[in-house]
Formats: structure tokens, sequence, C-alpha cells
């Protein structure tokens, strides 16, 4: 038969177990976030790029009188580069979102730590 007591020492820590597993969680969320952030710079250098990229294209068609130049400018650059500026905006966002709940994953894992970890607990000897 288990044997429980309760455990009213001062900045009692968490179960051994409990604290191991919430720490590989923390660990295994802040990889993804590493992840995440890494792939979000990659695509705002990106992003960067096209926007130069459009930038330019808009503003070499603005200065063009010639309209047959004007149309194979727009379609060879100008609208490749405008639908390349909105999907990447696109991601951003997306990006952004994944960043933001996994922030939050490893805010509460290290709340619920912090708090357990001044609490008393009852342990199985």
């Amino acid at each position: 038969m288990e044997k429980f007591f309760y455990s009213e020492r001062g900045g009692v820590k968490l179960e051994e177990h409990v604290k191991k597993s919430l720490g590989e969680w923390k660990e295994e969320i802040s990889e993804l976030l590493n992840a995440i952030e890494k792939e979000y710079e990659e695509v705002k250098l990106e992003l960067k790029v096209y926007s130069y990229k459009f930038n330019i294209t808009k503003q070499v068609v603005q200065s063009t009188i010639n309209d047959e130049i004007i149309r194979n400018i727009r379609e060879l650059y100008h609208k490749p580069f405008e639908q390349k500026v909105n999907e990447l905006k696109g991601l951003i966002k997306e990006l952004e979102e994944k960043r933001k709940v996994f922030q939050m994953f490893v805010e509460k894992i290290e709340k619920v730590s912090e708090k357990e970890e001044g609490k008393p607990h009852i342990s199985v000897i």
C-alpha cells in the first residue's frame, strides 16, 4: 500500500518527475520557437528584397512612357514581385502568430513551475 505525506517545508520543489517533464516540454517548445524565429528572420529578409524589387519596378513603370515596355515590365517583374510581396507578408503574419502562441507556452510553463516551486506538495513514499 502506498503511503502519502504532506510536506509543509518552505520552498518545497516540484516533484522531480513533474519538474523534469515540464523542463523537457519547455525545452521542446523553445526549440520550436527558435525554429519559428529563424524562419521568420529568413522570410523577413526575403520580403525586404522583394519589396525593393517591387518598388524599383513600380518607379521604372511610372517613369516610362512607352506602353509596350510598361506592359512587358508589369508582366515580367511588377506583377510577380507584387504577388511575392503579398505572399511573404501573409507568411510573416502566420509566423508572428505561431511565435506568439509558442511564447505563451513557454511563459505558462515557467509560471506554473514558479508557482509550484513555493507550494507544499503531496509525495508518494
